[in-house]
C-alpha cells in the first residue's frame, strides 16, 4: 500500500505541474477510492482518478495525457479507458488478474516513481525517452512580477482622473474609482551547458528548456554555453520537441567542447540587461577559463537578476561538494544551487521558477 500511495502521489505531482488542480485533498481521496477497488485493473484505477483529481472538463484532456505517459507511455484516446497498456503496467502482465498477481502489481507500480529520481545519465534509451515524455508535460507558469501597466479595480490606489470625471457627468461624487497594477509573468533565463563533461545531461536539459518555452514563450529566453555563447529560443518555440532537438542541433557549434562561461557570461551582459530576470545556469562548473573572470560575471548577474539559480546534474549525488573551480567562483553569487539529475529534480525546478521562493 506504501508503494501504491508513492506512486499515486507522484502522478498527482504530474498532474499538477501539467495545470491539473489535483491538491493534497484529492489525492487523499484517490487513495480511499483505490482501498475499494482493484488496482490490478487499469481501468479502475483510471476512472477512481478522474473521478477525484480533476475539477473541470478543461482538466480531462490533460488528465488523459498525463495517465496515459506516466502509466503506460501511450496516448490515451479521448472519453475512453486506456486499459490495456494501463493494465500491463500495473499488473506487469497481459491484464488477466488472477492469484498471485498482487506482489507484482504493488511492485511494477512503483516503477514510475522510482523512474522519477532516478539520473537520467544511468537510463536505459527506453526509461530517458519515457521521462522526456513526461518532461513535456511540465507546464508550471512563471513566477509574477508588479507591471507598470494600470487597470480599474475595486480597491487599490485612488484613480483621481475617472473619480473626476464621473462626479461632472453625474453631478456628484457617487462612487470613487481606484485602480491597480497588472502582473505579468517573470522573465526567465536559462543558459545550458553543452560542453563534453555535461553530453550525459545536456539532451535531458534542452527538453526541459523547450517545455518552459512552450508554457511561457515571451518570456523564457535560452542560450547554450560552450566555447560560444549562441541563442536557441527560436529553435525551441517549435511544438514537437523531436523538431525542436534537431533544430538545436543545427544550431549549436560547439557541442561536446569546453566551457568558458566566464567570457559567454561576460557577452550576454554585454548583450541584453538581466534586471529582474531569473537566471537559471546548467552546467557542473568545469571552467576552462579563468575563474577570477567568471566570478566577476557573476557578481555583475547577481546585482542585476531577481535570482540566480545554479543547476549542477552532480548536485543530486550525495556525496557532491562544489569543488571544482568554476562552482568555488560562483557560489557567493547563487540564490539557489539545485540538482538536475531527474525527472524530480526538474519538478522541483519547475516549481521554483513557479514561485518567488521554494520552501528548503
Amino acid at each position: 500500500m506504501r508503494d501504491l500511495a508513492a506512486t499515486m502521489t507522484g502522478f498527482a505531482r504530474t498532474l499538477r505541474a501539467a495545470g491539473v488542480a489535483a491538491d493534497h485533498e484529492r489525492t487523499q481521496n484517490l487513495l480511499k477510492a483505490l482501498d475499494e477497488l482493484d488496482v490490478t485493473r487499469g481501468d479502475d484505477v483510471y476512472w477512481a482518478g478522474r473521478l477525484t483529481l480533476c475539477a473541470s472538463p478543461d482538466d480531462l484532456p490533460r488528465y488523459d495525457r498525463c495517465f496515459a505517459a506516466y502509466f503506460g507511455g501511450h496516448r490515451a484516446a479521448p472519453g475512453r479507458t486506456p486499459a490495456k497498456p494501463v493494465t500491463r503496467y500495473l499488473a506487469g502482465g497481459d491484464g488477466e488478474s488472477g492469484e498471485g498477481e498482487e506482489p507484482a502489481a504493488t511492485a511494477t507500480a512503483s516503477r514510475a516513481e522510482v523512474l522519477r529520481h532516478r539520473d537520467v545519465a544511468r537510463l536505459t534509451e527506453a526509461e530517458r525517452a519515457e521521462v522526456h515524455r513526461m518532461l513535456a508535460l511540465l507546464r508550471d507558469h512563471r513566477e509574477r512580477r508588479r507591471s507598470r501597466r494600470l487597470v480599474a479595480a475595486h480597491r487599490g490606489r485612488l484613480d483621481q482622473r475617472r473619480t473626476i470625471r464621473d462626479a461632472l457627468r453625474k453631478g456628484e461624487v457617487a462612487r470613487l474609482r481606484y485602480r491597480r497594477h497588472t502582473t505579468r509573468p517573470r522573465r526567465v533565463v536559462l543558459l545550458v551547458d553543452v560542453s563534453g563533461s555535461m553530453t550525459p545531461y545536456a539532451e535531458t536539459l534542452l527538453r526541459f528548456a523547450h517545455a518552459l518555452v512552450r508554457t511561457e514563450p515571451r518570456v523564457t529566453q535560452v542560450y547554450s554555453v560552450g566555447t560560444r555563447l549562441t541563442p536557441i529560443t527560436v529553435e525551441l518555440r517549435h511544438r514537437d520537441p523531436g523538431t525542436a532537438l534537431a533544430e538545436v542541433s543545427k544550431a549549436i557549434p560547439d557541442w561536446s567542447g569546453g566551457t568558458r562561461l566566464g567570457e559567454e557570461l561576460r557577452e550576454l551582459l554585454a548583450r541584453r540587461s538581466m534586471r529582474g530576470a531569473i537566471v537559471v545556469v546548467a552546467s557542473d562548473g568545469w571552467e576552462r577559463g579563468d575563474p577570477t573572470l567568471l566570478g566577476e560575471q557573476m557578481a555583475r548577474l547577481a546585482r542585476q537578476a531577481h535570482r540566480v539559480i545554479w543547476v549542477n546534474p552532480h548536485k543530486g549525488h550525495a556525496d557532491y561538494q562544489p569543488l571544482t573551480g568554476g562552482m568555488q567562483a560562483a557560489l557567493p553569487y547563487i540564490d539557489d544551487l539545485v540538482a538536475g539529475h531527474s525527472l524530480a529534480a526538474f519538478e522541483d525546478l519547475s516549481g521554483r521558477l513557479s514561485h518567488a521562493r521554494r520552501p528548503a
